[in-house]
C-alpha cells in the first residue's frame, strides 16, 4: 500500500516536472536588439527581421544607435519596417545619437592626416568620394521612401530600457549588437551588473585579416566600421564580464552574399516580409548582420571558430579604432574575457535559414512591455 501510495504521489510530480521541462525547452529565446537601423531594406533592417521572423525567438525590444545613419532617421525606418511586416508589438527605443568620444570634426581632420576610408556611415559624403551616401545633419529625418511611420518610439532611453529588460529577465536575455556599441557601453556604465545578468552578447564587429580584394579592407585589414565609429564604447563592451561573447567579424562576413536570386525566391512567398525585401532590396552585398543573427539562432551555421582576447586600439593616430587580438600565449596582462571569434560557416545552411525566415508569415504579437 505504501509503495502504491508513493507511486501515486510521485508519478504526478514526475509528469509535472517533465511537462515544465518540455515547455521550458520550447520557450522562445529572449533577445534585445541593438542596431544602427538604416533603411529601407539593407543588412541592418534584414538582420532585425531574421530575429523578428523566427519562432524560436522573442524580441523584447529594439534600441537604436547612430552608425550607418543618424539615430533619429534609423528610428523612423525601423518603426516603418515593423509596420510593414506586421510586428508593431515590438517597441523601438531611441538611443545614442553621438559616439562617446569621437567627433565629426575629428573625423574630418583624420581624413586630411591619414587618408580616407570607403564608408563613413552617418558622417556621409563630406568628401567627393562617390561611394558615400549624401550627408545631412544628425536631427534631420528626410522623407522615407517606404512612407512615414504612424507608430511612435518608446518614451525611454536605450540604456535604461536595456537595463530594465535584463533585470526583468535575469540570466535569460542575449544582447544582439550589430551597430556601434554606444548604447551597450552606456548601460554597462550605469549598471555594473548589466553584463553578468545576461546570457551573453552577440556582436557584429571587428576585422582581423579578411581574405578579400574589397578596397575597404585590402589596405587596412584591421579597420571595421562598427568598432571604428565608437572605439571607446567597443573597448568598454569587450572588457565587460559577459557569460559569453560571440563575434561575427568582417573575416567571416565577406564569405556571405546577398543575391538577386535570393530576392526572387523570397518574393514568391508573398508574405509581408517578402514584399518588404522585394521592394527595398537595392544593394547586393555581404550579409553582415544577418549572419550574426542567424548563427545565434542556429549555432551549427558556424563550422569553425577561434577563442581570442579582443580589444580596440584607442591610441590617436591612423589606427585609432582598429581591432586588436591576442591568443592565450600572447595576451597582455589585462582583464579581458575570451571571445568566440567566428571563422567559417556552412553557407548552404545559412542561406536556407535566411530565405525561410524572410519568406515566413509574421509571428503573433508577443505583447512585450
Amino acid at each position: 500500500m505504501i509503495k502504491h501510495a508513493f507511486a501515486k504521489t510521485l508519478l504526478p510530480l514526475l509528469l509535472s516536472a517533465l511537462t515544465i521541462g518540455t515547455a521550458a525547452a520550447q520557450s522562445p529565446r529572449l533577445v534585445l536588439i541593438d542596431q544602427d537601423g538604416s533603411g529601407p531594406g539593407g543588412s541592418n533592417q534584414m538582420s532585425m527581421m531574421v530575429l523578428l521572423q523566427s519562432p524560436q525567438v522573442r524580441v523584447l525590444g529594439i534600441t537604436m544607435v547612430s552608425g550607418n545613419a543618424w539615430e533619429p532617421e534609423e528610428v523612423a525606418h525601423t518603426l516603418r519596417m515593423l509596420e510593414l511586416i506586421h510586428r508593431t508589438d515590438v517597441p523601438v527605443v531611441p538611443g545614442a545619437v553621438f559616439p562617446l568620444v569621437r567627433t565629426e570634426a575629428e573625423v574630418q581632420q583624420e581624413r586630411t592626416l591619414y587618408g580616407t576610408f570607403e564608408w563613413y556611415g552617418a558622417w556621409g559624403d563630406l568628401t567627393a568620394h562617390t561611394s558615400l551616401q549624401a550627408y545631412h545633419g544628425p536631427f534631420v529625418v528626410p522623407p522615407l521612401d517606404e512612407g512615414e511611420p504612424t507608430t511612435k518610439p518608446l518614451g525611454e532611453d536605450a540604456a535604461h530600457f536595456l537595463i530594465r529588460q535584463v533585470h526583468a529577465h535575469p540570466h535569460q536575455v542575449t544582447i544582439y549588437a550589430a551597430g556601434p556599441l554606444t548604447n551597450i557601453a552606456l548601460a554597462l556604465s550605469i549598471d555594473p551588473d548589466f553584463a553578468t545578468l545576461t546570457q551573453g552578447i552577440v556582436i557584429m564587429g571587428g576585422s582581423l585579416a579578411p581574405q578579400t580584394s574589397d578596397p575597404e579592407y585590402a589596405t587596412h585589414p584591421r579597420h571595421e566600421f562598427n568598432f571604428w565609429f565608437d572605439p571607446e564604447a567597443a573597448h568598454i563592451v569587450l572588457r565587460a564580464h559577459w557569460p559569453r561573447i560571440d563575434l561575427t567579424t568582417v573575416d567571416i562576413s565577406v564569405k556571405t552574399q546577398f543575391t538577386k536570386e535570393m530576392v526572387k525566391e523570397i518574393a514568391r512567398s508573398g508574405t509581408p516580409s517578402a514584399k518588404y525585401i522585394a521592394q527595398y532590396s537595392r544593394e547586393f552585398f555581404y550579409l553582415w548582420d544577418e549572419l550574426a543573427a542567424a548563427a545565434w539562432i542556429d549555432p551549427k551555421i558556424i563550422t569553425k571558430e577561434r577563442q581570442l582576447y579582443v580589444d580596440v586600439d584607442l591610441a590617436r593616430g591612423p589606427n585609432y579604432g582598429d581591432t586588436l587580438t591576442w591568443s592565450a600565449a600572447s595576451r597582455p596582462q589585462r582583464d579581458l574575457p575570451l571571445v568566440h571569434v567566428q571563422e567559417d560557416l556552412d553557407s548552404s545552411r545559412f542561406d536556407k535559414l535566411f530565405i525561410e525566415l524572410m519568406s515566413a508569415p509574421p509571428l503573433a504579437a508577443a505583447g512585450v512591455k
